[in-house]
């Protein structure tokens, strides 16, 4: 199996992406850390990222993915994974990759995005927020509230149907 975790910055993905990777004894990729210095320098200074920014980074986790289905193993990757277009180039690494959607309210992000030392600048969160198209019912994935505990998320996904689509651990989509 293997999952990508996605959401807006602050959303919890690389928490959830992490306890995720270790409950199921699989490798995990921070999206983050696949970044070109130039992408990280651009989000450093405010900058929001565009399309032509992230497809180096999407095909970099794209082949990190392909790869893991070619050898037969999981992976769990944490990605912010914003746009349909950019969800369905990680998928030509893997038809059936699953994605956790880690969605919550504006307060709670911003709240979260006060992180020291992170180059991601709160000041970006409105692009992030307009550039997000949530997962389309055709999508195989899970939607959850970030308001849960850590451990609560990381349940609700092992306990989730493959290939089902969520929008809460009781309401199928």
């Amino acid at each position: 199996m293997r999952w990508v975790v996605m959401g807006v910055s602050g959303c919890g993905k690389s928490a959830v992406g992490s306890l995720l990777a270790q409950a199921l004894h699989l490798p995990y990729v921070e999206g983050d850390d696949v970044h070109s210095p130039e992408n990280v320098a651009k989000m450093a200074a405010g900058i929001p990222l565009d399309d032509v920014d992230r497809a180096g980074w999407l095909a970099a986790l794209r082949e990190r993915i392909a790869t893991a289905r070619a050898q037969g193993g999981g992976l769990v990757v944490s990605c912010s994974a914003l746009k349909r277009a950019y969800r369905d180039v990680l998928r030509e690494g893997d038809p059936a990759l699953r994605f956790v959607h880690l969605d919550g309210p504006r307060a709670v992000l911003e709240r979260r995005l006060q992180r020291p030392g992170h180059f991601m600048p709160p000041s970006l969160l409105d692009s992030q927020l307009a550039t997000l198209q949530p997962l389309q019912a055709d999508e195989a994935g899970i939607v959850l509230d970030i308001r849960q505990p850590l451990a609560t998320l990381v349940e609700q996904i092992l306990q989730a149907p493959t290939g089902a689509r969520l929008d809460s651990p009781q309401r199928p989509v």
